[in-house]
């Protein structure tokens, strides 16, 4: 049995390597544990696009973003938020900028320098990182057993911080195996579900093969819950062959999902014209159009042309397309049916987790006593936008301060 005198962090995404950055400031000798051929895997695939680290926005708003687990939430973040994070992000010797849209990025857009400069500092720190050694479970005696290529692996740490990420994106190691062993150890875990991902809804064969993969901007978009609650955004999003992904979607899954859950099916309403109100859409569409043929007259009065005018004809039908008011009150409230979320493994983060109550507020396992749990793991979920990074960040951070009290407290 090899035995660790520190402790051990399995999961090498963000929320594992910031407890582990904790851990060895204090002191503590690390062994980051993952079960990929290298760590940060999801963290650099999420960053492929531009690196979205966190938001800059005020902080009431921020908060806003966590629903109902704001109140969980809202002391990490405090502790470590996003002024904190973006100053941490400098301190490693990379630059950030704030877009128009309030998005905090590197200046130069790619996750890989910081996640190596990072590395750099963790291993001049002294951690001491195990790659494809995925977590199996404890042994009788409460060591951890890891499958590796050279056969099973045994460690005894004298505290562990448990940071396996969600259940979605399983190529790049988040794949909730982690739930049955927390569940055999009388862990009751919330139902992984998918969060930030993409909904179905039965377009024509037309519509599909015309307008897939074709994005729909400037509009809002509208909700009624199963609990009677409202909820609009606005922003864009792209039309798929099996529905409707993108930012905007993303921001209004937790709703769409739940509400799909409760009723079957959830309609998501449009406004295709938010700078405009419905009077004035109407005198528009109804405004004389001559010889001019529909489309041309609807692209020149409302703005509507290309996929929004296909969105128009996929939920009206010709003779409807005839009624000036009709057309106008369409516009403003076009209804799309989503019938159900994408598969968990499509999404871009998972809903679901640790419970926060069972978990002290250090993020110890009340019934685990030395087992610390950070990040996607927990049952939380947030937009896209800096908010999914940011309290991974600060869930880490709690984690492996947490981990540093109790070592304190019971060396």
């Amino acid at each position: 049995m090899a035995v660790s005198a520190g402790a051990a962090v399995i999961g090498g995404g963000p929320a594992g390597l910031m407890a582990a950055e904790v851990l060895l400031a204090g002191g503590v000798p690390v062994d980051i544990y993952d079960g990929m051929p290298s760590v940060g895997r999801k963290f650099l695939l999420a960053g492929k696009g531009g690196l979205n680290i966190t938001h800059a926005e005020p902080a009431e708003k921020f908060l806003l973003r966590y629903g109902n687990r704001r109140e969980h939430l809202e002391p990490l973040l405090a502790a470590f938020g996003a002024s904190q994070l973006r100053a941490w992000v400098h301190d490693l010797g990379i630059e950030t900028f704030v877009g128009t849209s309030q998005r905090v990025f590197p200046k130069e857009m790619k996750a890989a320098p910081l996640l190596r400069a990072w590395l750099h500092r963790l291993r001049a720190a002294g951690a001491r990182i195990h790659v494809r050694h995925r977590w199996t479970s404890w042994t009788d005696e409460g060591a951890l057993r890891f499958a590796t290529p050279q056969g099973e692996q045994v460690a005894q740490p004298q505290c562990t911080v448990l940071a396996l990420g969600g259940g979605s994106w399983a190529r790049l190691g988040s794949d909730g195996a982690w739930v049955p062993l927390l569940a055999a150890r009388g862990i009751s875990i919330a139902p992984l579900l998918p969060s930030n991902c993409g909904f179905e809804i039965a377009w024509s064969a037309h519509f599909r093969e015309r307008h897939a993969g074709q994005p729909v901007k400037a509009v809002a978009a509208t909700l009624t819950d199963a609990l009677g609650v409202a909820h609009r955004r606005q922003g864009e999003f792209v039309v798929t062959d099996y529905g409707v992904e993108g930012s905007l979607i993303y921001a209004l899954s937790a709703p769409l999902r739940d509400t799909i859950a409760a009723r079957g099916n959830v309609t998501l309403t449009l406004d295709m014209a938010p700078g405009k109100d419905l009077a004035r859409v109407t005198a528009e569409v109804a405004h004389p159009r001559g010889s001019r043929s529909l489309s041309s007259h609807l692209q020149s009065r409302v703005g509507i042309a290309g996929v929004k005018a296909g969105l128009l004809r996929e939920v009206l039908s010709a003779s409807e397309m005839n009624d000036p008011q009709r057309v106008a009150a369409t516009i403003k409230a076009l209804p799309l049916r989503l019938t159900a979320a994408r598969p968990l493994d499509e999404a871009i983060s998972t809903a679901g987790g640790v419970p926060f109550a069972a978990l002290d507020e250090q993020l110890m396992l009340r019934d685990l006593p030395g087992v610390f749990c950070a990040g996607e793991m927990l049952d939380w979920e947030a937009p896209t936008g800096g908010y999914l990074l940011t309290a991974c960040f600060a869930s880490g951070r709690a984690a492996g301060r947490g981990a540093l009290a109790w070592l304190t407290k019971f060396p």
